[in-house]
């Protein structure tokens, strides 16, 4: 018997994400959750919506379109580039989970929307995800530039209404927004192309000190566990700006680059009084744009996705769809 060989190929645990994934110290990944995805349909049978896949810039970013069904070949729509959940470390476009959701909200809002595959950790750490996020944006937004130098899409040339831009995601992509438009108030998109709207669902925001009524041991949990793994090398940890916008080096939320945002939130989920937190201090900085905080009772995290068809999830995605429309 080989001891030898058999002692080298022993492994320790660095991030026990379970039941997500495990990451061990000679860099191998073992993911115990396989998502399951579906094919994009020309007409989903539910809600009319067609949906198709693009390649944002090849090959690493991409995205699902869906597009509601239309009253006129020529329609305009508001434009939607949304960023799904799943901690960064899990999820996609092409999820069943994202897809149906996907498919509810474009037909209730009446909007094109653009839903984007950035690339997950801990296989591609932050702050890939973050960049990924914006070049998809950029993309979008590029669409308004005669000679604009990408491959554009004939459905957002064609109905885009890009006086109506929003961005949206839930819990990690809610977080992702927040970085994206605060990012965009910075760097102007092509085009000077304006966010008119962003909305926030279940924002992942976390940190080192307790909020509302958290203990000290509640913030060395999972979502601490999480931010660990897909940033280890994040300047100041889990009080880094992208993930605790309340530090005092974080920027202030009044470089927001929209008008209009909207934060829903549910009550039982652990972010919430984060989410809370972020609207009052909004409030204080004097931004000058319109905010809406919506906490619904009795829900927990992402509520509205894992089972879009309770009267609760129907009544939060109609206030999204309204918001975007």
């Amino acid at each position: 018997m080989n001891t030898a060989t058999f002692s080298n190929t022993t492994k320790e645990v660095i991030h026990d994400l379970s039941p997500y994934l495990t990451e061990y110290t000679d860099g191998t990944i073992e993911r115990f959750m396989v998502t399951q995805n579906v094919p994009p349909s020309a007409d989903d049978p539910t809600t009319g919506v067609a949906s198709k896949d693009i390649m944002v810039s090849s090959p690493e970013v991409k995205a699902r379109l869906f597009l509601p069904k239309l009253t006129d070949s020529n329609q305009k729509l508001p434009v939607l580039v949304y960023y799904h959940g799943g901690g960064f470390i899990v999820e996609s476009p092409y999820s069943l989970l994202s897809h149906c959701y996907m498919n509810i909200l474009a037909a209730e809002a009446k909007a094109l929307i653009i839903s984007v595959e950035y690339r997950l950790a801990p296989e591609l750490l932050l702050p890939i995800a973050y960049e990924d996020s914006w070049t998809a944006l950029q993309w979008v937004a590029s669409h308004v530039i005669a000679n604009a130098c990408i491959e554009k899409d004939e459905w957002i040339t064609k109905h885009g209404d890009f006086g109506k831009l929003y961005i949206g995601g839930d819990s990690a992509g809610g977080n992702i927004v927040h970085n994206i438009v605060l990012r965009a108030g910075l760097e102007p998109l092509p085009g000077d192309v304006k966010i008119l709207g962003s909305f926030l669902s279940c924002p992942y925001f976390w940190g080192s000190k307790p909020v509302g009524s958290q203990s000290k041991e509640d913030l060395k949990g999972f979502a601490y566990k999480v931010w660990m793994c897909i940033y280890p090398s994040a300047p100041g940890g889990i009080d880094n700006p992208m993930i605790n916008p309340f530090t005092e080096d974080a920027p202030s939320l009044s470089g927001q680059a929209c008008s209009r945002l909207l934060v829903c939130l549910a009550e039982k989920d652990a972010f919430t009084p984060r989410g809370i937190l972020y609207v009052e201090t909004l409030k204080k900085t004097g931004w000058n744009g319109e905010v809406q905080l919506v906490v619904v009772d009795a829900e927990d995290h992402c509520f509205h996705i894992f089972d879009p068809n309770t009267e609760k999830a129907k009544d939060l995605i109609k206030l999204l769809a309204s918001f975007i429309s």
